[in-house]
């Protein structure tokens, strides 16, 4: 049981680390894509900003679920 609560926390770890590396290439996409960026290069990367953003908040919303409504084997 024990390695089992080591596997889920670094399963939750590794799912949280990659949510915030997503959110931080989102961000730094958009702020490209609205202040260096123009045209259609701009539209491109704000668009992959959003879709990056939207990707790294189901990744958080996934491992805080399996969190918050494991079920514990005994």
């Amino acid at each position: 049981m024990a390695a089992t609560g080591r596997g889920r926390t670094t399963a939750r770890r590794r799912r949280l680390l990659l949510s915030g590396i997503l959110a931080v290439v989102g961000l730094v996409l958009l702020v490209l894509g609205f202040t260096v960026a123009n045209g259609t290069t701009a539209g491109i990367e704000v668009a992959l900003a959003i879709l990056l953003l939207l990707a790294s908040y189901a990744v958080q919303y996934v491992a805080r679920r399996e969190t918050l409504y494991r079920h514990d084997q005994r």
